[in-house]
């Protein structure tokens, strides 16, 4: 097993640690630890909410989830000798949850979660049609997920991190700052926002103390979207294998990780859509000098994806328009047609006796392939949906005889703010 360099302690709160991480990106935070390039070293990673969500028939925790403490990241790490402009590469040797402990009350410990976040607080890619909060809880066996929540499949999940990136310079987080604020004045009072600026409250800025921490937290980004920095990209296929290369802002790159994944279907439909837990990740850097521009890789990471991906070979493939629900023609809005697409699969679950929230769960947490099929005969843009048909213990595909009615179990956990 690899030196872990970064070590969380399960008894613990993720501020209490012997070594503390962070929940924003800012250039100020100083490096938690020190490898030097070609190393390999293991880091324990904390699920996104340090434990705030457990394992139980409630969705009152999802509810009420408290989205300004998030991401907790490990990190940030620096690498001896990486300097602006260079890339950082990061290999993923290996992802799990934590290890040895397989129960206990942190996501991770032989469990995991999914969650439609309610409308006021977080939303989701459906949100319009899914506003109240729900949950499911996922049990692991192995690399195996079943629910008692969404019974009736099993599937080998695509461990990977959900957030991994570098730390951004200071021109680079104005430059953050400045546009997502532009982006927030064009409808400030939008429910959900249409972005998340600044919040000094429960910001965790690892070792900076003092007027530091206060001045760094007042401009310090949240982590919620992918940036030019990688961050909280959710790419299921970024598993075990991948090799990632990572623009260098600052020296020593500050690369942070967090937000692990059992599993995931592409888009994390839901916004918790994925499999959510605490776990491990071993990982190999190294630098290449100047290679920002060398490839001409400046604005977003690239990768190589790992090839211990399930090996699904029959699907049930969904389409969907840019055409909104009302009728209203839209023209190649893809992110619209993607609904349309999640949404129709959602309604044929539900002929099966699934309810469509656990049918929008299944589709955030299952390794569901999306793909943007068609973008260019317009009006409509097309995209697809394609569910692996073997996660079902049952027949999915239409027949002469009907739907197979299963029995839904308890169903999904449900709380709203009505």
């Amino acid at each position: 097993m690899p030196e872990v360099v970064f070590p969380l302690d399960s008894t613990k709160k993720f501020t209490d640690q012997e070594k503390l991480g962070h929940n924003r990106w800012h250039p100020d935070i100083p490096a938690a630890v020190t490898v030097k390039q070609g190393d390999s070293f293991r880091v324990h990673c904390r699920e996104w909410f340090d434990g705030a969500i457990v394992n139980d028939d409630s969705a009152d925790d999802i509810l009420n989830a408290p989205l300004t403490t998030v991401h907790v990241l490990s990190g940030p790490i620096a690498v001896e000798g990486a300097k602006p402009g260079d890339l950082l590469i990061v290999d993923i040797l290996d992802v799990g949850p934590i290890p040895q402990e397989d129960s206990g009350p942190l996501a991770g410990q032989g469990w995991g979660y999914t969650g439609i976040f309610p409308k006021l607080n977080g939303g989701g890619f459906l949100t319009d049609q899914f506003p109240d909060a729900y949950k499911a809880i996922w049990d692991f066996s192995g690399q195996k997920a079943t629910s008692r929540h969404v019974p009736q499949v099993e599937f080998t999940g695509i461990v990977h991190p959900g957030l991994m990136g570098t730390a951004p310079s200071r021109g680079l987080l104005a430059k953050w700052n400045t546009r997502e604020a532009a982006l927030i004045a064009t409808d400030p009072d939008r429910v959900p926002p249409l972005a998340l600026p600044p919040e000094p409250r429960d910001a965790i800025l690892g070792g900076l103390t003092g007027d530091a921490a206060t001045s760094a937290a007042a401009e310090a980004a949240r982590t919620a979207p992918p940036r030019e920095n990688g961050g909280n990209q959710d790419i299921k296929n970024l598993t075990k294998g991948s090799r990632v290369f990572y623009p260098v802002f600052v020296d020593g790159a500050n690369l942070s990780v967090g937000d692990l994944h059992f599993s995931q279907g592409d888009g994390e439909i839901t916004f918790c859509g994925a499999i959510e837990m605490g776990g491990f990740i071993d990982l190999r850097v190294d630098v290449i000098p100047g290679g920002m521009e060398t490839y001409g890789v400046s604005e977003n990471a690239i990768f190589m994806p790992g090839n211990t991906d399930p090996q699904y070979s029959e699907w049930l493939a969904f389409s969907g328009t840019s055409v909104t629900l009302d009728g209203e023609q839209r023209y190649l809005d893809s992110h619209l047609s993607y609904q349309r697409a999640c949404l129709h699969a959602i309604d044929y679950l539900t002929k099966f006796g699934y309810s469509p929230e656990q049918a929008y769960l299944l589709l955030g947490a299952a390794p569901i392939e999306g793909r943007l099929s068609g973008v260019v005969d317009i009006p409509n843009a097309c995209a697809t949906v394609y569910i692996p048909t073997a996660i079902f213990d049952f027949p999915i595909a239409p027949s002469a005889t009907g739907p197979v009615q299963i029995d839904p179990g308890i169903g999904a956990p449900h709380s709203s703010f009505g």
